[in-house]
């Protein structure tokens, strides 16, 4: 982990480096002067040599940074991911802010795709070849078959504006108005989660059927143990280790900002804090966000091999 953060960042910094635009010149809008972007370039210590660069962005992480000199000098306190010019703010300061939606999102998502998806997986199994099993891989399929912006605007379309079921979504943080912030987040959850349930459906329930056929489980049922515990107990935790995988690397994943439902329903999160940044050309806090979210994605792959030991004891055994 820690050899794929220091690749990381050497990355992060080289995408930075070799972009064909000046981050000088965009800290002044478009009637800056020579002098003026060369006074910014000095500023954000973009004349020094890369690898001086390098390390004073590393070490701006985890110690913080001086920008400028004399009564141009401004601090930027650990973990500094730079300086937003455009929005005369701090990067850090700009991330922190629009963090707390994406992992209510997130969050809020994970819960319903993961019990609906293993729940329908499980049920498909069980049923293989009835109603149930066609239902849950129709269901599947209608997830698999539209993108996300289809899906909300369907929603959005159907229960906001047509049968007016539920209010328009409109975020605010939870500390101010906890059913507002509920009402903001229903439709994106949904949405998120129709999307991401479908593939754990059909991953559950192949799952389960490979792992029904096994000997140990032929061995609990002649055991005479009851059939839930056969089913749950034996047969579902030994076919989690995919499943957890999975559900890792997505969550690390959707983590780093879920663009397009946070900006059909209006959640200030990560995802539209990247977008904007990216059409405003706001090099900084593109950077700070492609990193973060690599650092979420390689965090979630850590926790995920920690829990293969705790879900599969063949692991520990190994």
């Amino acid at each position: 982990m820690v050899i794929m953060l220091f690749l990381l960042s050497i990355v992060t910094f080289g995408m930075y480096a070799v972009l064909p635009s000046d981050p000088a010149a965009l800290t002044c809008g478009k009637s800056c002067s020579p002098q003026v972007i060369e006074a910014n370039r000095i500023r954000l210590g973009l004349d020094k040599p890369l690898v001086e660069q390098y390390t004073t962005f590393v070490s701006a992480i985890f110690v913080g940074r001086t920008y400028g000199s004399g009564s141009q000098t401004f601090e930027c306190p650990a973990p500094c991911f730079g300086y937003s010019f455009n929005r005369g703010e701090d990067v850090k300061t700009l991330v922190m802010e629009a963090l707390p939606p994406t992992v209510a999102v997130v969050v809020g998502a994970f819960i319903i795709w993961m019990v609906v998806g293993i729940v329908l997986g499980v049920i498909a199994a069980l049923k293989r070849g009835k109603w149930q099993d066609r239902f849950a891989m129709g269901f599947a399929l209608i997830g698999y078959s539209f993108p996300s912006f289809f899906i909300g605007y369907v929603l959005l379309y159907f229960l906001v504006f047509r049968f007016q079921l539920l209010p328009f979504p409109r975020y605010e943080p939870f500390t101010e108005d906890p059913v507002a912030w509920f009402n903001g987040l229903l439709l994106a959850w949904v949405t998120l989660a129709m999307l991401f349930a479908a593939y754990y459906v059909r991953l559950t329930r192949n799952q389960m059927l490979e792992t029904l056929g096994d000997d140990f489980i032929r061995t609990a049922r002649a055991k005479g143990l009851p059939e839930r515990t056969v089913i749950y107990r034996h047969g579902l935790r030994a076919g989690l280790t995919p499943i957890v995988t999975s559900a890792g690397l997505d969550i690390g994943i959707l983590l780093g900002g879920s663009i397009i439902v946070e900006t059909i329903f209006g959640i200030p999160g990560l995802g539209r804090l990247a977008l904007s940044s990216v059409l405003d050309s706001d090099l900084p806090v593109v950077i700070a966000i492609v990193l973060i979210a690599a650092v979420f994605i390689i965090v979630a792959n850590l926790v995920v091999d920690i829990l293969y030991a705790v879900i599969d004891p063949r692991v520990r055994l190994a």
